[in-house]
């Protein structure tokens, strides 16, 4: 039987549209709940535990406004409490992490560069991607602090923006890197920048919609997939934020004006 309950996702501000984004494309037959935690974003600069707390209550929040299947679309949050999540509660939770494996495959020279937070960066979970699909790769990590910040105040091509990310794109450009990851949800907004500064013969990825596949796999497996006609679905948008102001960005990141954005303080 179809399930017509919506997907819950979030994320630790706006950075999780990008994958929002890749999910309504592959399935736009489903209602979508989206909640941004942009009152205590970013994510990157607080420690794993915090973390935990944010992401479980937000999870609950999402769960009891009727959600069949979460997705994490953060990686910071993803690194720091997807299994202690998936413990927690009793449903299908879907999580992200930097795309390294295929990073390895694609890479002609084996050198490939990593933007992420540090969390994301120091975390197990990532170490783990590193052992076990770049062993014999070069990988440039670089954390770059104040980037979320930028996308999330909707600055996606401010020279400030352009500047802030040169400086974090200069060791990969000096380690000769020929693939770039993009570790956060945040920074497919600034693709097109760091496209333009890396120069050409460099690929840039990210794993928003690999995410998106898995989670039609996943629904489709327990039976969840709604049928709701293409065109009808829905998308809610809550924040612990200033409504206002993240109703603005997600306009801007999501292209559809007529949005609204519930402040919920969680």
């Amino acid at each position: 039987m179809p399930n017509p309950n919506p997907i819950g996702i979030f994320d630790s501000g706006v950075g999780g549209i990008s994958v929002l984004k890749e999910i309504r494309l592959l399935m736009p037959g489903e209602d979508i709940l989206y909640y941004a935690d942009s009152a205590h974003c970013p994510y990157g600069a607080q420690p794993p535990e915090y973390i935990r707390l944010r992401t479980t209550a937000i999870t609950r929040f999402l769960i009891d406004a009727g959600a069949k299947l979460i997705v994490a679309a953060c990686n910071t949050a993803s690194i720091a409490s997807l299994d202690y999540l998936r413990h927690e509660f009793q449903i299908p939770i879907v999580g992200m992490e930097p795309a390294i494996k295929p990073a390895a495959k694609i890479t002609r020279n084996g050198k490939i560069g990593v933007l992420a937070t540090g969390v994301t960066l120091n975390g197990d979970r990532f170490n783990s991607l590193l052992t076990r699909f770049a062993d014999n790769i070069e990988v440039i990590n670089v954390p770059c602090p104040g980037l979320v910040e930028q996308v999330e105040t909707g600055q996606l091509d401010t020279p400030e923006t352009a500047e802030l990310l040169s400086n974090f794109l200069q060791p990969l450009i000096t380690g000769d890197v020929d693939t770039v990851v993009l570790g956060c949800t945040h920074y497919p907004f600034l693709r097109p920048l760091v496209e333009a500064i890396m120069g050409t013969g460099v690929t840039v990825i990210d794993t928003g919609c690999a995410v998106a596949k898995r989670v039609y796999q996943v629904l489709q497996e327990e039976d969840l997939l709604a049928d709701t006609p293409p065109g009808k679905a829905t998308e809610t948008f809550y924040t612990s934020g200033d409504a206002d102001l993240v109703r603005q960005v997600i306009r801007h990141l999501w292209q559809h004006p007529n949005i609204s954005v519930e402040y919920i303080a969680l």
